[in-house]
């Protein structure tokens, strides 16, 4: 199971008794945290730091194990912060600082020296918070009694975002095909995608997928089949077509668990021995956390195989979605998001259906696909883009929505939703800000995630939604070319 480290900090000047009631405390502790967090993440104390040589041992044992997704640190009594420096040089996990303490109230009938040395988490955590402001290293501070709600759903936050940047830094990604000729958004500098968030991101022939594919059973593609027809309502007598795609899932799906790929994009310009671009395959893909990106956005495709990693357990839905079309009936702005073929069916507010329909761009024959309109609430589209010197990430509040009237005519997966605080600003941010058209959006997640997960990797971090104004806008417009 994946773990967490819990490392408190204190010294030696205060005495045996001091450090042993340190301990039993930050036991006490240690132990509501598996009681609350258990079933997702194991937390484990390491030894009290009191010198040097304890702080390196600690960060050490926190950055060397594969298990370990993260490491929360206290300052129980004063911890004189030149002690931790070496030891917070070697951390390579992300950290959060717990401000709190061991008492929720102070025994104003009692309280005397001896307690005020033991419990000084308002000195030692002040002295701690600036050796890692000094150090410059990314982190999150939650501040309160350890028992209270808000700080669990702030624990619990960290949890999910460590969790997904554990993921990232595994992430190896397939590029089938490059990038979409003449497109600029979905390109980017896969090198630094690697230093920096830990995307191993790499080119594979198309050909070799299709030897893959080609190699596929009859029996793999009935079990395939079987499970389509369990989930999918079947709207097509082109049998034939649909166990095409059933046989590029599985072919897809063995390639990519061969190589431990968690993720993969394509291009409708590089489809070479494909007959069909790949639809329900992808979907079906997408449904079981793998990223996807279409025209070679391998960005898009490591961010959703990402911040799905970051939703499991939550309600609600995650994934892949392209910008389309607008409604622009004044007042009551829409957008319809989806793409030619692949949007996860997570997205599906009633059983997906599965057809076969003619496609008008890439030049293959007619793919299956499935068909569903998209979930209704609150939620966030977010994106990531190369500004040349660094990534940034945008993300963007809106509501998803019911579709005002049936589109018979369209027979592609769709969501629709509203931008917020309107769609004059919300749209004018995002294309100020340099969004991508494609995204991921997530009813599951909020800004609040993202703004960790961006804060942890140092990544430029652009957030916009009902609490923008039309000032917010103007001043973001006319500094967008400094930054």
């Amino acid at each position: 199971m994946e773990k967490i480290y819990f490392v408190v900090g204190s010294q030696d000047l205060y005495g045996d008794e001091c450090l042993k009631q340190v301990a039993a405390d930050a036991q006490i502790m240690n132990d509501f945290f598996n009681e609350k967090f258990g079933s997702r993440v194991r937390f484990e104390l390491l030894p009290t730091v009191v010198n040097s040589e304890t702080c390196i041992a600690d960060m050490r044992k926190v950055s060397c194990d594969d298990d370990c997704i993260g490491v929360v640190t206290w300052m129980h009594t004063f911890s004189p912060a030149k002690m931790w420096i070496k030891g917070l040089q070697e951390l390579r996990k992300p950290l959060l600082h717990l401000h709190t303490q061991a008492n929720e109230k102070l025994p104003y009938d009692s309280i005397d020296m001896d307690f005020m040395n033991l419990n000084q988490a308002a000195h030692g955590d002040r002295e701690y918070g600036f050796i890692v402001a000094r150090l410059k290293i990314a982190h999150q501070v939650v501040a309160g009694y350890y028992r209270h709600e808000h700080v669990l759903t702030e624990m619990s936050r960290f949890i999910d975002v460590a969790r997904a940047i554990n993921f990232s830094r595994h992430l190896k990604v397939a590029s089938f095909g490059n990038n979409m000729r003449e497109v600029a958004v979905t390109d980017g500098d896969r090198v630094e995608s690697q230093i920096r968030l830990g995307w191993e991101c790499n080119y594979f022939a198309v050909g070799d997928l299709v030897k893959t594919i080609n190699a596929v059973t009859e029996a793999e593609v009935d079990a395939k089949m079987a499970e389509y027809t369990s989930k999918y309502t079947m709207k097509t007598d082109r049998v034939d077509v649909v166990r095409e795609q059933a046989k590029y899932e599985v072919g897809l799906e063995k390639f990519l668990g061969e190589r431990g790929l968690g993720a993969f994009a394509d291009t409708f310009q590089d489809l070479w021995g494909l007959n069909q671009l790949p639809g329900i395959a992808c979907q079906n893909l997408m449904g079981k956390g793998i990223g996807f990106g279409p025209e070679g956005d391998y960005k898009i495709s490591a961010l959703s195989a990402v911040l799905m990693k970051m939703a499991e357990g939550r309600q609600g839905a995650t994934g892949f979605i392209e910008d389309y079309t607008y409604d622009l009936t004044e007042g009551k702005e829409l957008e319809l998001a989806s793409h030619m073929l692949e949007v996860p069916v997570s997205f599906a507010a009633t059983k997906p259906e599965i057809d076969v329909i003619p496609l008008g761009i890439g030049g293959k024959s007619d793919p299956a696909r499935l068909i569903f309109d998209g979930v209704e609430g609150d939620g966030i589209q977010v994106t990531m883009v190369d500004m040349g010197t660094h990534f940034r990430v945008i993300c963007a509040d809106i509501e998803l929505v019911k579709q005002p009237q049936p589109m018979p005519k369209l027979p592609v997966a769709r969501i629709m939703y509203r931008h917020k605080p309107n769609f004059n600003i919300g749209t004018a941010f995002w294309c100020y800000a340099g969004g991508a058209h494609h995204s991921v959006v997530s009813t599951a997640l909020t800004r609040k995630d993202i703004a960790l997960f961006a804060k942890l990797l140092g990544l430029e971090f652009i957030a916009f939604g009902d609490d923008t104004t039309e000032a917010d806008l103007e001043k973001f417009a006319a500094e967008a070319y400094r930054r």
